[in-house]
């Protein structure tokens, strides 16, 4: 076994699986060759965790609205809480990257260490069985998942929007200021937030900074980019 099957205690099948979950894309776009690359099992393996992380939220939680297990399932696969499992692995030494990315600093670059990390799950997913994925990812996860609590949830109210938002698709929500009034020592501002290409939530403060997180409570509050999502196919054909 290699260093990183011994660190997730599981030997794989077809080592071309962990090889291609470990291959950055960037490998195959310096070299004009054709490589296979993470990014399809990245695909995958995200899907599986949510999955796992919807059921363990589901089952260990049974009083819990679905607002707040939407709200906690975010934070369990965001790209910083998914960054924290592939740092444990210590994922980066293991990536194959081209020259450039590994001299930017793509071996510790959060987005990089998520994208393996579930390009690693997917690979886990087709070289073994759902139960062999999900006590891994668990086992991965045990100090994230005894420390959720929704306590905190309110008190950065960016930051969870931040979460909730990239657990969707990698565009990270925007704030703009549109509108401020009043004299110079009571001046009010009004911010809003455009995510996707549209506009979730306003928000009003005594500051720009109050006006932000003002609009992303609002934005929390009214689940605001469900809205945004597109129709599944079967819906619109209904």
């Amino acid at each position: 076994m290699n260093p990183l099957e011994q660190r997730i205690e599981y030997k794989f099948r077809n080592p071309l699986l962990l090889a291609e979950a470990l291959t950055h894309p960037s490998l195959g776009y310096e070299t004009q060759r054709h490589h296979f690359d993470n990014q399809r099992l990245e695909f995958l393996g995200d899907a599986v965790l949510q999955l796992i992380f919807t059921e363990f939220l589901f089952d260990t939680y049974p009083g819990l609205p679905e607002g707040d297990l939407t709200k906690l399932r975010a934070r369990l696969v965001s790209r910083e809480g998914l960054k924290i499992n592939a740092e444990a692995l210590d994922l980066g030494k293991y990536l194959m990257l081209g020259r450039g990315e590994e001299a930017t600093g793509g071996r510790t670059r959060a987005s990089s260490l998520a994208d393996a990390y579930e390009a690693l799950i997917g690979a886990l997913y087709l070289d073994s069985d759902y139960v062999t994925v999900r006590r891994i990812v668990l086992t991965d996860s045990r100090e994230r998942l005894e420390n959720l609590s929704l306590e905190d949830m309110s008190a950065n109210p960016k930051g969870r929007l931040q979460e909730i938002l990239q657990a969707i698709t990698p565009i990270s929500p925007v704030y703009e200021i549109v509108e401020q009034s009043g004299p110079e020592h009571m001046k009010e501002f009004v911010s809003r937030i455009i995510w996707n290409g549209r506009e979730l939530a306003r928000g009003q403060g005594r500051s720009k900074k109050d006006a932000e997180v003002h609009a992303a409570r609002a934005a929390i509050d009214t689940a605001a980019w469900v809205s945004e999502l597109p129709t599944p196919p079967s819906a619109q054909i209904r």
